[in-house]
């Protein structure tokens, strides 16, 4: 349950708008609700201003819209990774206002737009890195952040990317995605006047270790800003770049 919901009913029940009964009822399930193969988290966006975020894959389809009509009670907006084509063609069937982002395997609900502020800023090195980048950017999106993107950037071609150094000197957090040998949230940290987040990914050839070999660069980066998520994980990445835009 998000904080506005909550206070709202706590107005309505001290206005005689509601009755005991009622606000027991919406209050039942707090902190979480136990389904037995899952236990939801309705108290997350209260403790952190975010709910909780459903991680499709390894799950069956029926699960899923499980959690999914669960949340969809007490949240107005709501995100689902890794989710395939379909998943979302289930759901929809639920709540056609769902939208699916096909490359990045995102669902969102967004039934409240939240206003879009700061800057984030979202670069991938190649074109197949991009997968990786929309997870990253419907994550930081649907969490309030005004978020663009630079795509096909990577050090390669190096002038691509200083074309946009306007952009990156603007920015509050960056996520810079890479495969191959990862070079590129270096080179972006020593032009960044903030945090960069750097994700690895699964994107290259034999000696590239499914991502390894990325993760182990940016873990080695002499560049100070730099922090370093899984292999393949934009949604870590998006997430904590609009947790740093969101700060004060």
């Amino acid at each position: 349950m998000e904080i506005d919901k909550l206070e709202s009913l706590l107005t309505r029940f001290k206005n005689g708008e509601t009755d005991m009964a009622s606000i027991l009822s919406s209050l039942k399930d707090l902190p979480f609700e136990d389904m037995g193969f899952a236990k939801i988290d309705h108290h997350r966006a209260l403790r952190t201003g975010y709910p909780e975020v459903v991680f499709c894959q390894g799950k069956t389809h029926e699960q899923v819209e499980q959690i999914f009509q669960s949340l969809e009670k007490r949240n107005d907006n709501i995100l689902l990774t890794r989710a395939e084509p379909e998943l979302f063609q289930r759901l929809e069937k639920i709540n056609p206002h769902l939208r699916y982002n096909e490359l990045g395997r995102t669902i969102v609900l967004e039934n409240t737009e939240k206003e879009k502020t700061g800057s984030v800023l979202i670069i991938s090195a190649g074109t197949a890195d991009i997968p990786v980048a929309e997870e990253a950017y419907e994550t930081a999106s649907i969490s309030g952040a005004c978020v663009e993107r630079i795509y096909d950037a990577g050090v390669a071609g190096i002038h691509r990317l200083l074309a946009h150094n306007g952009k990156i000197q603007q920015a509050r957090a960056i996520v810079c995605v890479a495969g191959m040998e990862g070079a590129l949230p270096s080179v972006v940290g020593g032009l960044a006047p903030c945090p960069v987040i750097a994700v690895p990914t699964s994107v290259g050839y034999g000696s590239h270790l499914n991502g390894l070999a990325p993760l182990f660069t940016m873990l080695n980066s002499c560049a100070p800003n730099i922090t370093v998520v899984n292999i393949d994980n934009g949604f870590g990445a998006g997430f904590n770049a609009a947790m740093v835009n969101a700060l004060k």
